[in-house]
């Protein structure tokens, strides 16, 4: 891995890529496309750097968007709360971030951190913290690390913000989503400041790199007039798990997440079959009409428009939409006994002990 810079025209299909790796969560990929690409065109590009090139005693801050994804359709971000946020928890610390990380690999949460940096001149790590999205803040690989969540500065769109210290990462995200809720459902933030030595034990590595470089495949599949499912599934060793049509969606906000299922009737080569995917802000569980199960938490549900080949989210989710699902393997580090007890299926309150990927039958 080496290090590259992302200008203005590269947000198009970083948003593309974080769009697809985000299982369906992370926020709306076209809002955080454009307040990134606004910041960038003002300020100038943003290095992405490698891990190593950091040092140890660095300060590095995540900052990213915590909430419902459906919220932030309709409640807009004014652009300054997540700089506000990183501004503040610098204050409280005394001390100014020498880099920035993405949090997760999601729509708006893998465009928030380039704005960031593109307005304060810092760096962005080539990694994150999850390798695709999942719905709570504890659920990031510096929690098996031992890295803390807290100290954390909320902010939202009205001028409010907040700082949380807590007794460990669950409960900084039992009290902040409390927070966010009552700040409208959504909120920027700043969290898990950690040195270099840590950043570099605890996060997963390359995710920035990878993320541009499946935008850039979709765009190009597309420009040839290709959907790009067998091409992301090629590059990716991924699976296809259906492809089907929106027959039924189940969908609210609940607790600061949106909460739902859909149920798809099987198309092309599905014909006859149908299919339910369950999600809470992501994708989380796919299953066929017999209750066999086709891909559970943690590993990834990535969902296609199977007629124009664009990453779906759960909020674009509706009657009639055909979607091409595709499962990936997650990172190794959430096989672990730490990783599933933290992102595992029965967290969730699935009665499904996490099986991988490549042993479902399909």
């Amino acid at each position: 891995m080496t290090s590259f810079t992302v200008t203005a025209d590269d947000m198009d299909a970083i948003a593309l890529g974080g769009a697809f790796l985000g299982t369906g969560g992370g926020g709306d990929p076209y809002i955080g496309k454009l307040m990134a690409k606004q910041v960038i065109a003002q300020h100038g590009p943003v290095k992405v750097i490698t891990a190593d090139e950091l040092d140890d005693d660095a300060l590095c801050i995540p900052v990213c968007m915590m909430g419902a994804p459906t919220v932030m359709v309709e409640k807009l971000p004014n652009g300054n709360e997540a700089r506000e946020a990183l501004a503040q928890l610098e204050a409280f610390l005394g001390r100014k971030a020498d880099a920035l990380i993405c949090i997760e690999a999601g729509g708006l949460n893998s465009t928030i951190p380039y704005a960031v940096a593109a307005a304060t001149g810092l760096p962005l790590i080539d990694g994150d913290g999850m390798g695709r999205a999942f719905p709570e803040l504890q659920m990031v690989t510096m929690t098996i690390h031992g890295v803390s969540a807290t100290p954390m500065v909320l902010a939202d769109d009205k001028g409010n913000s907040s700082v949380i210290n807590a007794i460990s990462n669950k409960w900084t995200e039992r009290l902040a989503r409390c927070q966010t809720v009552e700040m409208g459902g959504a909120a920027l933030v700043a969290l898990y400041p950690m040195s270099g030595a840590e950043m570099k034990r605890g996060i997963l590595h390359g995710s920035m790199s990878l993320i541009k470089a499946i935008g850039e495949i979709m765009t190009s599949e597309r420009k040839a007039i290709r959907n790009p499912a067998e091409a992301l599934m090629k590059r990716l060793d991924g699976k296809r798990l259906f492809t089907g049509r929106v027959v039924d969606i189940d969908r609210r906000t609940v607790g600061g997440f949106a909460r739902g299922k859909a149920e798809f009737k099987g198309m092309d080569e599905d014909e006859g079959r149908s299919f339910t995917v369950e999600f809470q802000n992501e994708f989380l569980i796919c299953r066929s009409e017999a209750d066999e199960l086709l891909a559970v938490t943690p590993d990834l549900i990535c969902a296609l428009d199977a007629d124009g080949g664009m990453p779906v989210t759960t909020e674009q989710l509706r009657y009639g939409l055909a979607v091409t699902a595709i499962g990936l393997a997650c990172d190794p580090q959430w096989w672990t006994p730490e990783g599933l007890e933290l992102v595992g299926p029965r967290y969730f309150g699935y009665e499904h002990d996490y099986a991988p990927l490549h042993q479902m039958s399909r």
